[in-house]
């Protein structure tokens, strides 16, 4: 089997950029999915799903805490698969899909949160909380259709990850 040099160039920093673009978005995701456990991060994501025409039926419905632990089980279960990719190609090309499914939606928090945009200002002066704590999210998808193309890559030529 082939290494990952074969779809990296051979540098030292394009691979330790690769190393830490795929495991730094997965302790990202488990990271904070760890925190959706806890009560402040349960009420502190509950006003941003309940703007959310995507999430407000699912927070509805279960309550902010089952909501916060569910999307913590969620974004726990994503790091891990990516971070599957030093042996499985597959689970991390899964993994990388669910972020960016996560990541998709998280930004479209950012049209149906009210404050996203200062007070006394326009667009493109956005506040701190939740404009900037959600814009961030741009990069995070970024990294998370990066890790799904090389996996992908990988899964069609059969490419081993060598991280030598």
């Amino acid at each position: 089997m082939a290494n990952l040099q074969t779809t990296l160039p051979a540098n030292p920093s394009a691979k330790w950029g690769a190393f830490i673009i795929r495991y730094g978005l997965a302790l990202v995701l488990v990271w904070i999915g760890i925190l959706k456990f806890t009560p402040y991060e349960a009420a502190g994501i509950e006003p941003l799903a309940a703007n959310s025409p995507f999430l407000s039926w699912a927070l509805r419905m279960s309550g902010a805490d089952a909501f916060s632990k569910m999307l913590g089980f969620i974004e726990i279960a994503i790091g891990l698969l990516i971070a599957a990719r030093a042996f499985s190609a597959k689970l991390s090309a899964f993994g990388s899909a669910g972020a960016i499914i996560t990541f998709v939606i998280t930004l479209t928090l950012m049209l149906s949160t009210p404050g996203v945009i200062q007070t006394g200002y326009s667009f493109p002066f956005i506040s701190a909380i939740p404009g900037q704590f959600l814009v961030k999210d741009i990069v995070l998808l970024g990294a998370s259709v990066w890790t799904y193309g090389e996996a992908m890559h990988a899964v069609r030529t059969s490419t081993a990850i060598n991280l030598n």
